[in-house]
């Protein structure tokens, strides 16, 4: 049994005890009901037990680009974060997972190597439409799209012909598409430069408002799931909502750099902060926090995209020619939790946002919530302690982070994966997630 004076548990925050049976949640309880004989876990005055993340955009890269990222050091990350349950991007890895036999190389390449639970997205590329059915009957959780060049030429992207004609299979099938949303048009044209001045006006926000456009009539003119990945742009706040109001199926995530960082505060040629699209202002930062109090960003994720220090460009500080991506998957909890709480935002919120939201997403049905019959993925999380990020120290594979430095709020102290605590130096316990199945 968990005992704790505060608890998140059914979007409120207050004390209860939680009974643990094998792997699942057998009850929940007032804080002082009788343990009858179990062993109780008893939560110290400053933490809170809360329900473990799930976190639905991370970028392994294994098999084939494992120098990157691989299934170890990543899950191991994520559990020191307090994130029980990931799911895979389809690119980055070789080869990438846009057909089932793809599945089937990553699968080998997780199983026996995960400390959480691990699922997976399937990609769509030009060409592999007829692919879709077999990767959803194998449990992949969707189908992730770009919308202009993805940086690696073996996941091409799609047109807005072909997004329709995708989004029409995925529509049929009853699977979610999710996109990432910029005109590769607009960003072909846009100035580009080795600065971070450059590089924001080389993807400008008219990028991703007519992206999200394309997305937006491709799911309105099918009747498909449609869900908009890391958006930063709140120019199209607007959009969404109406859209939304009208009856088209869209979801929208955001990141917690781009809830964190603002443009205005990134040194030209610290290219630890390139991702794409990119860190903007401080007053769309401010529209984007808003947008997730109104309910129209459903979620945050991490987008944890890492690379090898030298793609990075950290020696020349060249944000036009850097890989763009942010390593952060320990990180999303504080980070979230420092601005959120910083605006007068609860923790019950936020673990909405980073938890049940992003398992009702992808159809998690046991995972993000602290529930019976729900697996007893829980974390123990001291809201008020605040430490400084040291890049070095962080479990995923390579040291660099826009992260290191930063203070945050917030520390994870303990995580438990299916009611066993989640150690270092522990056999990897976590198991390949379907679809439908967990």
């Amino acid at each position: 049994m968990f005992r704790a004076r505060r608890a998140v548990v059914d979007g409120v925050e207050g004390p209860a005890a939680v009974r643990v049976s094998g792997e699942r949640v057998t009850a929940v309880l007032p804080h002082d009901a009788d343990p009858a004989g179990a062993r109780v876990v008893e939560l110290a005055e400053d933490e809170v037990l809360l329900p473990g993340l799930v976190d639905t955009h991370v970028h392994v890269n294994d098999p084939g680009r494992a120098d990157w990222e691989g299934f170890p050091t990543a899950t191991r990350a994520a559990a020191a974060g307090g994130v029980t349950t990931i799911v895979d991007m389809p690119l980055n890895s070789l080869p990438p997972t846009v057909d089932l036999d793809a599945l089937r190389v990553k699968q080998r390449a997780a199983r026996g190597r995960v400390h959480v639970d691990v699922g997976f997205w399937g990609g769509a590329v030009p060409g592999n439409a007829g692919e879709l059915a077999a990767l959803h009957e194998a449990g992949v959780f969707g189908f992730k799209c770009f919308l202009l060049d993805s940086g690696v030429e073996e996941f091409g992207h799609l047109s807005p012909r072909e997004l329709h004609e995708h989004m029409a299979v995925t529509a049929g099938l009853g699977a979610l598409l999710i996109a990432h949303a910029e005109d590769g048009a607009i960003v072909a044209d846009a100035p580009h430069g080795r600065g971070y001045r450059d590089f924001l006006a080389s993807r400008p926000r008219a990028a991703e408002d007519s992206a999200i456009g394309w997305v937006i009539e491709a799911a309105r003119a099918t009747g498909g799931r449609a869900h908009v990945v890391h958006l930063s742009s709140s120019d199209a706040i607007g959009a969404i909502a109406a859209a939304r109001a009208e009856g088209v199926r869209l979801t929208v995530e955001t990141c917690p750099h781009y809830l964190t960082f603002t443009a205005e505060d990134v040194p030209d040629g610290a290219t630890q902060f390139k991702c794409c699209p990119p860190i903007r202002e401080a007053a769309n930062r401010e529209l984007l926090w808003q947008a997730l109090r109104d309910g129209v960003v459903d979620v945050v994720v991490s987008d944890h995209s890492p690379c090898t220090p030298d793609l990075k460009r950290l020696d020349t500080g060249d944000f036009g020619a850097a890989w763009g991506g942010v390593s952060s998957l320990q990180l999303g909890l504080p980070a979230v939790w420092t601005g959120a709480s910083a605006r007068g935002i609860g923790l019950a919120e936020v673990v909405g946002w980073l938890a049940g939201g992003t398992a009702e997403l992808v159809g998690l049905r046991r995972k993000g919530r602290i529930a019976v019959g729900c697996d007893a993925d829980l974390v123990v999380f001291a809201p008020d302690e605040r430490f400084t990020v040291d890049a070095r120290a962080l479990a995923h594979r390579n040291p660099v982070t826009p992260y290191d430095g930063v203070e945050l709020r917030g520390a994870v102290r303990q995580t438990w994966l299916r009611g066993a605590l989640v150690s270092d130096g522990q056999e990897p316990r976590g198991a390949l997630l379907e679809r439908g199945v967990a």
